[in-house]
């Protein structure tokens, strides 16, 4: 059996509780920000496809909780395995999720910019 330096085979719960608090911290708050109608200033050109990189966000926010926490309840190697393949899902969803939101900027990009006024109304 491998150990580390925690004792157990998830290694130190430190680690964990340290990734889990900077996820907490910085990608969920973005993210229900951003599905509660704020758009973050770097993205404001891209906006058809804010709320699909939304979802996406908290699908690695997902990502951050199933791997985490069964790591830092010192979980089983089967649990902890398992765990780690529903992570995979949420991976494959963030990714879709993104590629959805860079089809549908492209589709709004290609259909022409909306910048609020219309062209006639410029003096």
């Amino acid at each position: 059996m491998i150990t580390y330096e925690g004792g157990g085979v998830n290694g130190n719960p430190l680690y964990h509780w340290t990734a889990l608090a900077v996820s907490t911290a910085l990608v969920l708050p973005v993210s229900v920000a951003i599905l509660a109608g704020w758009t973050p200033p770097w993205m404001r050109k891209r906006q058809a496809g804010i709320r699909l990189r939304a979802y996406g966000l908290l699908c690695i926010y997902g990502l951050m909780l199933v791997n985490g926490i069964p790591r830092i309840a010192d979980a089983s190697i089967d649990t902890v395995m398992t765990c780690m393949y529903v992570g995979f899902g949420c991976i494959a969803g963030a990714a879709v999720m993104f590629l959805l939101a860079e089809r549908k900027d492209s589709a709004a990009r290609a259909a022409g910019p909306s910048t609020g006024y219309s062209s006639n109304n410029a003096s």
